[in-house]
């Protein structure tokens, strides 16, 4: 079975949110034990990953440094975390493989995600990301064509466009090393994000991909049987946070999208992973899981989580109950 986990960003940062170099590479070396599991066991793994602490931590410099130095776009940025968070994982994960006596090659790929030029989000940014700064900072950075809005006593805040990812560019890359026998690291933060020029060619763009919608493209495009999208939480849950909070276990899509339309699932938290899970399964996958860190094992062998089914498989499990 080939399996896409998309890790997030509590697989990448202390238990307090740190993120500093030796916080980041604690916190990988544990998440990559479950995945050397899996990988020891015979899985085709693919592995993508949230960037929203390391993308947050080149703002700062880049806010910091802005009237000595251009700001780095944030395409770059995406690219730049692409690489350190790769390297990362590589080192991690061949650590935890070679103490299982197991012999796999790891590889990332930097990876462009497509988007419209004319998505609505670029007209009218409204993804809030980075530190809130006083007036006076956030002029400095509109003056480099950045757009920042003012959110009241906070101060001022960056948006930028959000657009819907619509192509892996570079999935058949990660074809090519999934077939030659790599454990494939790709697509992280939802890849970097491309327009495509009249002539064919493609240029970054200052915008994020949701890395979770991101995830559900990848694994489609390299054909994964299964999506892990692992998180801070066992799953989605009804209810969350009144007397009458209860977990989702199974579902069928229909049902899940049902629950979400109703407003059990916050946008900024586990909307877009219910989101992601609904869309993997509609295009073709077996089976998406919403499930912790800790558990992506559990959840690969159907033991955890919110587990997204086609609605005639949910109907053959109940058959079976």
């Amino acid at each position: 079975m080939r399996v896409l986990i998309a890790l997030g960003g509590n697989a990448m940062t202390a238990a307090d949110g740190r993120a500093r170099p030796g916080d980041q590479i604690a916190a990988v070396t544990v998440a990559m034990e479950p995945v050397a599991d899996l990988v020891a066991a015979g899985y085709d793994v693919v592995l993508t990953h949230g960037n929203g602490p390391q993308v947050g931590n080149l703002l700062v410099k880049n806010e910091l440094a802005a009237s000595v130095v251009p700001p780095v776009p944030l395409d770059w940025c995406g690219a730049q975390t692409q690489g350190t968070i790769g390297f990362i994982v590589i080192d991690a994960l061949e650590r935890a493989l070679a103490a299982r006596g197991v012999r796999r090659r790891v590889a990332a790929v930097v990876t462009r995600t497509l988007v419209d030029a004319t998505d609505p989000g670029f007209a009218r940014p409204t993804k809030p990301i980075g530190r809130y700064l006083p007036r006076h900072e956030a002029a400095v950075l509109i003056d480099h064509g950045e757009t920042w809005e003012d959110r009241g006593e906070r101060g001022w805040r960056r948006v930028v466009a959000s657009p819907e990812p619509l192509e892996v560019l570079d999935a058949p890359a990660a074809a090519a090393l999934l077939a030659a026998g790599f454990v494939v690291v790709a697509n992280g933060g939802g890849g970097i994000p491309v327009v495509r020029e009249p002539d064919g060619a493609v240029c970054g763009v200052e915008a994020v991909i949701d890395k979770d919608l991101g995830a559900a493209l990848l694994g489609r495009a390299l054909g994964a049987e299964a999506l892990v999208i692992a998180t801070d939480v066992d799953g989605a849950v009804l209810g969350f946070g009144t007397p009458d909070q209860r977990p989702v276990g199974t579902v069928d899509v229909a049902t899940l999208r049902g629950y979400a339309a109703k407003g059990h699932f916050a946008s900024g938290s586990m909307g877009p992973k219910v989101e992601a899970a609904c869309r993997f399964v509609e295009r073709g996958g077996k089976r998406a899981v919403i499930t912790s860190l800790g558990r992506i094992a559990d959840a690969v062998r159907d033991h955890a989580g919110t587990t997204v089914l086609p609605a005639d498989i949910t109907r053959e499990v109940a058959g079976h109950a």
